[in-house]
């Protein structure tokens, strides 16, 4: 298998030199020059294995001219060792349950096969490689943890200040050691702005080895598609899923399942009031605007860099996206009610991002299964006063919560970045 920027542009590489490149040169990201298809023996056999052995069978596909098939095997078992349950809301409605890893996100999983991808590279590369990530959210804690202690790998996580919830800025701050936090003074957009300038800067790219580990990045995109294949695992075929959408990189990886052969009816991409991708889903216009901030600030994206990857993964067909994506927006008073009315009606606790989710589902009556992405405990604020009363806060949440945090504060500079990258 090999990779080539959306943009069609280019040379074809490598999977281990897509990792180590982050992205091509021309601005676009790495897509495979094809789309591998699924044996129809294998689909059938899905519901009587473990999603270990799913990615085994999966993830070779594009990967085993780079890593050795036993060691490939080593880092599925490693990647997917926690549960991914499919757990029933109501009677028409369940919730694929990504939190249940090491940071309590759907981001552990890319993460952590990132990490093991880039330490099996770095053995025969015998230097430091500088991981770039920028985080709205949940990204950055996965990150920080999945790299702690990678021999060789240095990562630097930016962060709009003041737009992460308490418990996430702790699990981006607090680990210290090879991971470094810079608190920026803007957007997430900003931040992406300045991890994609570094990428771009040649002079910079001669001095270090930079990488990158949010979903641009093709090592922690494809493993995520492996999420879509829980449903088919649990006995569901043809479901409508509704994904919590904000850079767009765990829907897509949704889209790259379905047209490997997992049978999904559609998606719906759920979003905030950054809604990019539903106004172009009516329109056909891709019209970004300013970030607004919302109480879902892992959705603050107002120009997602996983859109290439959708318009490469439908051929650039807009009829094509329109056939199998459907839009949703709802707005922060809306996601209160939703998480209120959820709990009420089901005794389930929805978190801010997966009831967006939800009540695309559940307003339009659809069958279906949403993706939970983050557990609630890391956004007490805004569940408090959804449900007018304290939530019960979890031991792992109260422990992270006494830790020092440590960042450094950042303007949105990038000469400032670039000196503080080379210091």
């Amino acid at each position: 298998m090999k990779f080539i920027s959306t943009t069609g542009q280019g040379p074809e590489v490598s999977f281990r030199e897509a990792v180590l490149n982050n992205l091509p040169n021309d601005g676009g990201l790495y897509f495979p020059t094809e789309i591998p298809q699924l044996e129809q023996g294998f689909i059938k056999e899905i519901p009587k294995m473990q999603l270990s052995e799913i990615a085994f069978e999966v993830l070779p596909k594009f990967c085993t001219a780079d890593i050795r098939t036993n060691e490939l095997e080593e880092i599925t078992e490693r990647v997917f060792d926690f549960p991914i349950p499919l757990v029933q809301v109501n009677v028409k409605i369940h919730c694929l349950e990504l939190f249940h890893g090491p940071t309590y996100a759907f981001k552990d999983i890319g993460a952590k096969f990132l990490a093991e991808c880039l330490a099996h590279f770095n053995v025969s590369e015998n230097k430091e490689t500088t991981v770039l990530v920028a985080t709205s959210g949940d990204t950055g804690g996965a990150v920080a943890k999945g790299f702690l202690g990678v021999e060789g790998v240095r990562v630097i996580i930016l962060y709009p200040k003041g737009k992460v919830s308490a418990l996430q800025e702790k699990q981006l701050t607090t680990l210290g050691q090879n991971i470094t936090a810079l608190e920026v003074e803007g957007t997430f957009d900003d931040c992406q702005s300045l991890v994609k300038q570094a990428f771009a800067d040649v002079q910079l790219n001669k001095e270090m080895h930079l990488s990158s580990a949010n979903s641009i990045n093709i090592a922690r995109w494809l493993p995520q598609s492996l999420f879509y294949y829980v449903p088919l695992q649990q006995g569901f075929e043809d479901v409508t899923i509704a994904v919590p959408s904000g850079n767009y990189g765990n829907l897509t990886s949704g889209v790259l399942a379905m047209k490997m052969g997992v049978p999904i009816k559609e998606f719906v991409a759920a979003s905030n009031a950054n809604d990019v991708v539903p106004r172009y889903l009516q329109s056909g216009n891709y019209e970004p605007e300013d970030t607004i901030q919302t109480i879902t600030n892992a959705m603050d994206v107002s120009d997602p860099s996983n859109f290439q990857r959708l318009l490469s993964l439908f051929g650039g067909s807009y009829q094509e996206i329109k056939n199998h994506l459907k839009p949703f927006t709802l707005n922060d008073d809306a996601i209160k009610q939703t998480i209120r009315e959820c709990h009420h009606e089901n005794d389930y606790l929805l978190d801010p991002h997966g009831a967006i989710a939800y009540a695309a589902l559940h307003n339009s009556d659809e069958e279906g299964v949403f993706l939970g992405t983050a557990h609630y405990c890391k956004f007490l604020p805004t569940m408090k006063e959804a449900l007018g009363q304290e939530v019960n806060i979890p031991d792992f949440a109260k422990e992270l919560m006494t830790r020092k945090k440590r960042s450094f504060e950042m303007k949105v500079d990038y000469k400032q970045f670039k000196e503080f990258l080379l210091s």
